[in-house]
């Protein structure tokens, strides 16, 4: 999966769009969605961004959809929650027996958070499906951010992609050797795939640092520059975008559906 998504952030329609804008809008929206009062702006977020990443950046439409899978599935377990543990307002349903009931506060603040997951994950993966890491610490270089937490940042980001690479490796040895075939045998294989992936997993932290000491690392990891610069038309279509959402956040403000 991670991979497959920095794959897709490699080769998407908006590869050549400056990361600067790209991170701009993303970044916005994120923020406008989650501090929205009402649910229409991150619902007009979530459906802006999903224009864009299935139309412009053009990823697939089902792995798009398995991708939002994952948030929806934590967020309809907050959601059973909410609807519940949240009184005010009309009592809509009462479970007989039970000192349980829906009421209108509960379902307008199930809905927001919904709206809220919707549009911040699907600004989120706007960000993740159209721009390499690589280059968002070219940007977190030019905003000054600290060398050691960018270096610190590249290195853990790179033994992810090691950890998930060992542990599907080990995995699949595993599964072929009917490991999983019983509960117990579940059990100790996963122990074995647990202290076998810390061990090659440190083996090859040790195996980088050998390789970077062989080519000359002075202490800084060089991050290739990103020089595409952003045109007139696009700032001001990003900045009339941000707008046309804060605005309908303002003018929604007192929005309730029940």
């Amino acid at each position: 999966m991670y991979e497959v998504l920095e794959d897709f952030a490699q080769e998407n329609g908006l590869r050549q769009t400056s990361t600067s804008l790209k991170l701009l809008i993303g970044l916005s929206s994120i923020l406008l969605s989650v501090s929205s009062p009402a649910p229409v702006a991150p619902l007009l977020v979530a459906a802006s961004m999903s224009t864009v990443i299935l139309a412009l950046a053009r990823i697939p439409v089902r792995f798009y959809a398995r991708l939002l899978l994952i948030p929806v599935s934590f967020a309809v377990m907050s959601i059973a929650v909410v609807l519940f543990i949240t009184a005010g307002g009309a009592v809509l349903l009462e479970v007989p027996g039970l000192p349980l009931a829906i009421t209108a506060d509960g379902v307008n603040l199930a809905v927001l958070l919904l709206a809220r997951v919707f549009g911040g994950m699907c600004s989120l993966y706007f960000i993740a499906l159209t721009t390499p890491m690589t280059e968002v610490f070219d940007i977190l270089r030019r905003l000054r951010v600290p060398t050691v937490f960018i270096d610190l940042a590249m290195l853990t980001y790179r033994f992810i992609f090691i950890l998930i690479e060992e542990a599907g490796q080990i995995y699949r040895s595993q599964v072929m050797r009917l490991g999983y075939g019983r509960f117990r045998e579940s059990v100790q294989s996963f122990g074995m795939l647990s202290g076998a992936l810390f061990l090659r997993t440190w083996e090859s932290g040790e195996a980088l640092v050998l390789a970077m000491d062989a080519r000359c690392y002075d202490g800084r990891l060089c991050i290739p520059g990103d020089t595409r610069p952003v045109s007139c038309f696009a700032l001001a279509a990003a900045l009339l975008y941000i707008g046309v959402v804060f605005g309908a956040s303002l003018c929604t403000g007192g929005l309730v559906l029940v």
